[in-house]
């Protein structure tokens, strides 16, 4: 975003757009927001929209388009085969990384699926700085195994350090040869790494992975689904991106990587998904796959309306006004969190604003589910919908035993363009009521415990009565108000 001081008041991000469409929100009642979260399993997925005054669940899909954007779907060629709208989103994705061999998904996790049927084989191991849930869940299904490579820097939830998502070169190296480059799928990148605090991954050392696997004739692979702030991040963090431009830097990653594919529900605002490369060989090794689960190879399972939103919003990521207004409101979040000493994940990251919860909730034990206990407090306290980030989200070992998550962590994303200010103001301000009344926050047992991807779908219900003491106690403190 433009850097404007402002003479006499607080130094606030400014929105470089304006609002053209509105959507009529509800903030319930305290009672009925803790009714609601009670049957949905205290599970925030489980919520209906219309019960949610803000919702901060994901980025994904949810964020507001342009009106270029907007405009261009009126456009659409939704022939079979041979649609001048893929045509339009090959141009966008050729301007924006310089790659011409694309297949289109129906979203991020179906590419995942595609390069998994592809190139995954029992006892096989994908390498990554940090996995993603449906990534290790397409692997494992398949007989792989995942192996983090995260940095140490990446798991310590407070610190100065700018891209606490690189990863550890020396391991990365290490098990290579303790696998055997043979044995190893592929190593992928997550620019952005979701589980940890979406936190960026730097440029140098995303072009020194990519030149190990290369040294080793390993697949190296981009998950550039939050790629955008990610490269917010290296322009205003990163010395030698300062100057670059950001198609600059689009290009050149693409330039080292073998392979990039993304979510466009993140990348672009829009929906769909996208799997390119420099290289045809790889592409040509995946395409069969398309038309078995997705759709045919002009359209991948996408709506052409949306394919067209993505080709006009992949442009549209270029443009630091564009790109900077969810890192800049994010960042603006956790400073008002963090001053109040509520413990958030520094520095902020991209995708959203990151509470800690071993610290905010130290007395709730892992095996109780702290980061979703805040997760349904916070909707108590505000109708804010948040996601669950911690062991929750892990899945169980083979033998049945639960996997701590390194990090419990309630995840507040910021869908793009929106929430205003004074909304997000309103949920730092039932933030720091929480925490002051954190004593009262209880845990959560399953209820039901869905085998794959169980914080989709699972529902679990408090332990003793702690929901209705904190919804009494939000009435004792804020009266009539909502």
């Amino acid at each position: 975003m433009s850097k404007v001081k402002f003479y006499k008041e607080e130094q606030i991000p400014l929105e470089m757009h304006k609002v053209r469409v509105v959507q009529k929100l509800t903030l319930l009642p305290v009672e009925e927001r803790l009714k609601k979260i009670q049957e949905a399993g205290n599970n925030t997925f489980l919520l209906q929209n219309k019960d949610v005054y803000m919702d901060m669940l994901t980025d994904s899909g949810v964020n507001a388009m342009s009106d270029q954007q907007v405009a261009s779907m009126g456009i659409a060629d939704d022939s079979y085969a041979g649609s001048e709208t893929f045509n339009r989103v090959k141009a966008a994705i050729f301007e924006v990384f310089g790659t011409e061999n694309v297949l289109p998904a129906h979203q991020g996790r179906a590419a995942e699926n595609i390069l998994a049927e592809a190139y995954v084989r029992p006892g096989m191991v994908a390498l990554m700085n940090f996995h993603f849930t449906t990534t290790k869940a397409h692997i494992t299904r398949l007989g792989g195994e995942v192996v983090e490579l995260i940095q140490k820097k990446g798991l310590v939830p407070q610190s100065d350090e700018p891209f606490k998502g690189d990863m550890d070169l020396d391991a990365l190296k290490a098990t290579i040869e303790k696998y055997g480059p043979e044995n190893v799928a592929f190593v992928r990148v997550e620019a952005g790494t979701n589980l940890i605090g979406g936190q960026p991954v730097s440029l140098e050392n995303m072009l020194a992975v990519a030149d190990i696997c290369h040294d080793y004739g390993v697949k190296s692979v981009l998950d550039a689904s939050l790629l955008q702030d990610n490269v917010y991040f290296m322009k205003t963090r990163e010395a030698q991106c300062k100057f670059m431009t950001t198609k600059q830097i689009y290009h050149l990653l693409a330039d080292k990587m073998d392979i990039i594919y993304f979510s466009g529900r993140k990348l672009g605002f829009s929906r769909g998904g996208i799997i390119t490369s420099h290289n045809p060989k790889y592409t040509n090794e995946m395409m069969e796959y398309i038309p078995l689960y997705e759709g045919f190879l002009t359209y991948g399972g996408m709506e052409v309306r949306a394919m067209e939103a993505m080709a006009v919003g992949l442009v549209e990521s270029l443009d630091m006004e564009y790109i900077s207004q969810g890192p800049e409101f994010i960042n603006y979040l956790v400073n008002e969190l963090d001053k109040y000493g509520v413990p958030m994940i520094k520095p902020a990251g991209g995708l959203g604003a990151h509470i800690n919860c071993s610290e905010f909730v130290p007395h709730i034990p892992h095996d109780q589910y702290p980061a979703a206990a805040v997760a349904t407090a916070i909707y108590i306290a505000s109708g804010v919908r948040g996601m669950e980030r911690g062991t929750l989200s892990e899945q169980r070992e083979a033998d049945g035993t639960e996997r701590f998550a390194e990090l419990e962590l309630m995840r507040l994303a910021m869908p793009r363009r929106v929430f205003t200010l004074s909304q997000v103001k309103y949920c730092a301000d039932r933030i720091k009521w929480l925490y002051d009344n954190r004593e009262l926050i209880g845990g959560l047992k399953w209820v039901e415990e869905p085998k794959v991807l169980r914080f989709f779908f699972g529902r679990l219900g408090e332990i003793g009565y702690w929901q209705e003491e904190l919804a009494k106690k939000f009435r004792e403190d804020f009266g009539e108000s909502l």
